[in-house]
């Protein structure tokens, strides 16, 4: 990265701290009073890599087809590839797969010093790798090298498994962006890796034709760090990685960041917008992803939210662009974020009890205990996964599944294995999920679904009595979630007294299969005799085609 686009708040943080050393006192403001507006891009690189300033974002955010207001931005429309794509591929990496311990929170959890669970891990780190004051998070990232890493062969992984667009975290809360960022150092181009991480994926997921998606979690990043006189993210040497030391993240009351949550300012709301239209500027991605932080109060309306402002310009200007360049770019949004017409609404380890619209996602992972690579990971089983993706299909969402790579840039063997068991079910049954569209209903069976943020561990397994529909074109299909052990499976929403499917059948096959099905229509429902064996492991998919 050039060093010319370093905002020159961050140069005279570095050069005040070599002067004056570590300050006793927690910052109270940045040691510059430039704006990150005003700082000038080198004119020396292509079009395509000068980040935008603010007057390029406001101007692009105006030019058409959307304006920076909620009533233009919901007359967006949803692409069609993205309600056919159906499975995405999330990527949690980066520096946090270095300790390995925990979760992808470590780097906030190891400055949090409490008694009992809450304190696990800042005794970890203290006991493994030393004091927070001499060894800090900031200390992993020459360990972090990625020296396996090949984008290449992750997306011949990805391709296996099914998947048709990708999401790579391109900068978790710990502020260290996994591509080349103008306003920092602190990257996987400079230091760690001394890779374009993002860059590298974005160029291989073209190549494969799979489309590329990004996120963003920057904004959790103001209040990621809790700060102590003694901790080295408390040093302004190192504010440029950490972020900004406001008093109000040395108090023990924010750790509680759910009910005290310190306001943006107004320097860090420009900065997120800099760095988030610089993102996808220079990597044009499909879908944008945002964490929670964009909107903190998941209680209060979009219009009430503290970045409401820049979400606006933001939503408009990558809009704009990417209908510059000929597509429609998406964004997923958790909570109250945005107007439900305005962006896709994106549930974290949960999903709906019923068929919704607008389209929508779930994003979980195939661990239950971490988002990103840690030792010991408590993995979900493949047919639990499938399961989860052909219910939330046939309620009209998509399901982004995330991995976790180690720091050497591997993808755990175990989660290969389930990314490849779901597309051997797909490659059986991927007509039946594939382009298709919610029917009528969504389903019958006798398992519910728990709804609400992280309530996916509320959720029972699926029985042979769940079943899903889905439909393309004059097709049906209903998908079992488990073969019989009698081998006859009952269809009660598809009897003869059903108001929901009243055209005769003119055949029922299994999907992955040649035999030849015998079924009996009655008024109390169908009724389909399975061969002896199945056709695929997991759920099946039964294709009902009518006169």
């Amino acid at each position: 990265m050039n060093s010319l686009f370093r905002p020159a708040i961050f140069l005279f943080s570095s050069l005040l701290c070599s002067c004056v050393g570590f300050a006793q006192q927690p910052s109270t403001q940045s040691p510059s009073t430039q704006s990150p507006s005003t700082q000038q891009p080198s004119t020396q690189q292509p079009p395509g890599q000068i980040p935008p300033s603010i007057e390029e974002i406001d101007q692009v955010a105006a030019s058409g087809p959307f304006t920076a207001t909620w009533k233009s931005l919901e007359g967006y429309g949803i692409p069609e590839w993205y309600k056919d794509a159906k499975l995405g591929i999330f990527i949690h990496w980066g520096v946090y797969s270095v300790p390995a311990y925990g979760s992808e929170w470590y780097p906030r959890n190891m400055y949090i010093e409490a008694d009992g669970p809450q304190g696990d891990v800042f005794r970890h780190h203290k006991k493994t790798w030393g004091d927070q004051s001499k060894f800090g998070y900031k200390d992993f990232i020459p360990m972090f090298q990625a020296e396996n890493f090949d984008a290449e062969s992750w997306l011949a992984l990805f391709k296996e498994a099914g998947a048709k667009y990708i999401v790579p975290v391109a900068e978790h809360h710990d502020g260290f962006p996994m591509y080349d960022c103008s306003y920092t150092r602190w990257d996987a181009t400079e230091m760690g890796p001394k890779r374009d991480i993002v860059g590298e994926l974005a160029k291989a997921s073209k190549a494969t034709g799979i489309k590329f998606g990004v996120s963003s979690h920057r904004a959790f990043n103001w209040a990621f760090y809790p700060r102590n006189q003694s901790f080295d993210n408390a040093n302004p040497q190192y504010e440029e990685f950490y972020g900004r030391a406001i008093p109000a993240l040395f108090e023990k009351e924010t750790v509680d960041y759910r009910n005290h949550y310190p306001p943006y300012d107004d320097q860090f709301r420009e900065e997120w917008l800099l760095r988030t239209a610089e993102l996808v500027k220079k990597y044009d991605p499909d879908l944008v992803w945002f964490d929670f932080a964009i909107a903190v109060d998941k209680e209060k309306p979009y219009d009430q939210q503290m970045m409401v402002e820049e979400l606006r310009r933001f939503a408009a200007y990558y809009y704009n662009l990417s209908a510059s360049r000929g597509k429609t770019g998406i964004i997923n949004y958790k909570w109250n974020a945005f107007p439900e017409q305005a962006a896709v609404l994106d549930l974290e380890r949960s999903k709906m009890d019923a068929i919704r619209e607008p389209f929508w996602q779930t994003d979980t992972a195939v661990s239950s205990s971490s988002w990103g690579y840690t030792e010991n990971q408590q993995y979900k089983t493949p047919d639990r996964l499938v399961d989860d993706l052909i219910d939330i299909v046939a309620k009209n969402g998509c399901l982004l599944l995330n991995i976790g790579p180690r720091p050497d840039g591997t993808i755990p063997e175990q989660d290969q294995e389930i990314l490849r068991e779901i597309g051997g079910w797909l490659k059986v049954n991927g007509e039946a999920i594939y382009g298709s569209r919610p029917w009528e209903t969504y389903g019958e069976g006798p398992t519910g679904t728990a709804t609400g943020h992280l309530s996916e561990d509320k959720n029972k397994p699926f029985t042979e009595h769940d079943i899903r529909f889905t439909k393309k074109g004059d097709v049906l299909y209903a998908i079992p979630l488990e073969w019989p052990a009698s081998n006859q499976v009952t269809i009660k929403t598809l009897g003869k007294s059903s108001t929901r499917y009243t055209d005769a059948i003119k055949s029922i096959s299994l999907l992955g299969s040649d035999a030849e099905l015998q079924w009996d229509r009655s008024e109390d429902g169908l009724t389909v005799t399975l061969p002896s064996e199945p056709s695929c492991k997991y759920a099946y998919g039964l294709k009902i085609e009518s006169l």
